[in-house]
């Protein structure tokens, strides 16, 4: 009888143990949301992560829904990846990644577009800044996101030497395997595809002695200059 006893007395503690870690995390309070917290941010203000996210303030954060708010934060434009997590006992944690312009697209009315490698647009602004070429195309703007040939463009400047891409002024893909590159001075380089970046610079660089004004790298093994 006394094991009887025992068992039940055991069985009544676990359930009333259980019973208060249920009310503590759902329905006390102790454990609900007070807090969001937005970390790498740069281009994209807090308060508008915050505001997509709607992450309701006084839920449980047991009940907090992660993927749900990665997602609605997701359709910020800006924002490249995103990581939410709960962090015990009261606070969410929304980490961002934004997007990373590669290139500069004219606008009509004047200024420019950046865009990322990805074709999609970063931001806005007045002037280009240093550094970063312009990307040369007549389609419309909006319509490059996911464009293979502003994919290769941003691929070829990226692998490109840190010398040889702060002399890169604009550059042109009518296809993904014809890059070519506009550096000051007016020299032309026709780089091709992303492939063999390291063979192109070098025969690049060894071309570039003769001091010509256009440059094919196209093929590493039968690079011209004329």
């Amino acid at each position: 009888m006394s094991r009887r006893w025992l068992a039940a007395t055991v069985l009544l503690a676990v359930l009333g143990i259980s019973g208060g870690v249920t009310w503590a995390l759902l329905g006390s309070g102790l454990f609900a949301v007070r807090s969001v917290v937005v970390t790498g941010t740069r281009l994209v203000p807090e308060s508008e992560v915050i505001a997509v996210a709607d992450v309701q303030p006084g839920i449980p954060l047991i009940r907090v829904n992660t993927a749900q708010i990665a997602a609605r934060v997701l359709s910020i434009r800006q924002i490249l990846a995103v990581r939410v997590a709960t962090s015990w006992p009261d606070r969410v944690v929304i980490t961002v990644r934004e997007r990373t312009a590669a290139l500069a697209v004219p606008l009509p009315g004047g200024g420019f577009d950046l865009i990322d490698a990805n074709g999609v647009i970063v931001q806005p602004v007045a002037s280009r800044p240093p550094g970063l070429p312009v990307y040369t195309t007549t389609a419309a703007v909006s319509s490059l996101r996911g464009d293979p040939d502003v994919s290769a463009a941003a691929a070829v400047v990226g692998a490109l030497p840190a010398r040889l891409r702060s002399s890169v002024t604009s550059v042109t893909a009518p296809s993904p395997d014809q890059v070519t590159l506009q550096l000051t001075g007016g020299v032309t380089v026709v780089w091709g595809d992303a492939d063999d970046a390291a063979a192109k610079a070098r025969e690049l660089g060894i071309l570039m002695q003769t001091h010509a004004r256009y440059y094919d790298v196209s093929s590493p093994a039968t690079a011209v200059a004329n």
